[in-house]
C-alpha cells in the first residue's frame, strides 16, 4: 500500500476574476483572513471541506469546479 499523499488544486484565482472579486472580498463572504485566500491560491495551504464548500458555494458553483484532487 502507497502512502503517497495527493495534491489538492484548486482555480480560486480564475473564479475571483471572472466574478471581479477581490482576495479580501472573498474573504469576507466565506469567514476568514485575506492571507488565508492568499495562501489557499499559492496551494501552501488546504481547506477544510466547510471552508472549500463555502468558497464554492460564493462563486455559485458546485466545489468540483473549484478544488480537484490529484493523486
Amino acid at each position: 500500500m502507497s502512502n503517497k499523499a495527493g495534491q489538492l488544486n484548486n482555480r480560486i484565482s480564475v473564479f475571483r476574476a471572472e466574478k471581479k472579486m477581490t482576495q479580501q472580498c472573498l474573504a469576507l463572504k466565506v469567514g476568514v483572513s485575506r492571507q488565508t485566500i492568499s495562501s489557499l491560491e499559492k496551494g501552501k495551504y488546504t481547506p477544510s471541506l466547510v471552508l472549500a464548500f463555502e468558497i464554492a458555494h460564493a462563486f455559485g458553483v458546485d466545489i468540483n469546479k473549484v478544488f480537484q484532487y490529484k493523486i
